[in-house]
């Protein structure tokens, strides 16, 4: 069942752009341009784009923040924007530098205050609090008031306060910008677990592609208010050339480089004596028997794709449109 339903959303903006020395003109601005999604219960779903791409303003149009100027919405089964109050009390969101936390207040009153905002039975929220201080190591730092915690606490904090209510959708925007690895480390354990349990759809957008890959089985790319990838991480990986590496170190260096079927060569370091080789048609194993009958191995590792310098490859492409999820050019 589908808990988000999108159809050929788009959203203009009307911008003056200096039009001479004294003169300005308004031009109109495709933020969104034709968007269609659909997000399944449970699903965890990373929605990345560079700057200015639309990803923020998408996210804005499903939670009833801003009004499409086209196209067609469903969150919940509810309109976004009639229907935002009844919205609200089905979907937790963590926006950027937006807080639901009151400055002044101990965190712990935070998240009384919400249970009334929210109206949330005492031991449904006394619940869902004890599985958040479990999870996200709160108790340290309840009885602080929020304008004194870390950035790394706050935003457990956040996490917290958008889930008292038990959402069934959660929206993240960059939930983990700016924090310390260890606070990096308890947010995507955190986020981890509640995809895992099934209970709550997660909408995730982040500049942080290790987020995506630790968490999302599927990733939207949107560029220019198009969506150009919807698929898994091994799609985009397989659509932009992007393989597994095979590093071999060589106790000496071979007089010249070899030549293994379905597995170029990328590169040549250390003075001949480590070997790099792309995956293409054929596996990790098959390269290794061929480079231990050819030379003596020191090392051998597998180097995973990496995800950061795909989505570049993407985004950076001069020849050519890019291809948007079914193949048409954009």
């Amino acid at each position: 069942m589908s808990v988000i339903e999108v159809r050929n959303l788009r959203k203009e903006f009307t911008v003056r752009v200096k039009a001479g020395r004294l003169r300005r003109e308004k031009r109109t601005v495709d933020a969104v341009d034709g968007v269609d999604l659909l997000v399944e219960r449970g699903e965890m779903l990373g929605y990345i784009g560079p700057n200015g791409a639309g990803k923020s303003t998408t996210l804005k149009m499903l939670t009833g923040v801003l009004t499409p100027t086209s196209g067609e919405v469903r969150v919940c089964g509810l309109r976004p924007v009639p229907e935002r109050t009844r919205l609200a009390l089905r979907i937790g969101v963590v926006f950027g530098q937006r807080s639901q936390l009151w400055w002044d207040l101990p965190l712990g009153d935070s998240f009384d205050l919400l249970r009334h905002v929210y109206r949330v039975p005492a031991d449904a929220h006394a619940a869902r609090l004890r599985r958040c201080r479990d999870l996200l190591d709160l108790d340290g730092f309840l009885d602080t008031p929020v304008r004194q915690l870390s950035l790394g606490q706050r935003m457990r904090g956040e996490l917290t306060a958008a889930l008292l209510h038990g959402p069934e959708v959660l929206f993240l925007d960059e939930p983990t910008i700016g924090l310390d690895v260890v606070s990096k480390q308890a947010v995507r354990g955190f986020l981890g677990e509640l995809g895992r349990a099934g209970d709550t759809t997660l909408v995730l957008t982040t500049h942080d592609l290790a987020d995506i890959e630790r968490l999302c089985r599927r990733l939207v790319v949107i560029d220019h208010g198009r969506v150009v990838h919807d698929g898994s991480i091994a799609a985009l990986h397989d659509r932009y050339g992007s393989r597994r590496l095979v590093v071999a170190d060589l106790d000496a260096a071979l007089p010249e480089p070899p030549e293994l079927p379905g597995a170029p060569l990328r590169r040549v370091e250390a003075d001949g004596h480590r070997l790099v080789f792309a995956l293409e048609s054929t596996g990790a194993a098959e390269v290794v028997a061929a480079l231990a009958g050819l030379a003596t191995l020191r090392d051998i590792s597998i180097v995973e794709p990496d995800i950061e310098e795909v989505v570049a490859r993407l985004y950076g492409r001069e020849e050519g449109p890019l291809v948007d999820a079914s193949g048409a050019a954009s």
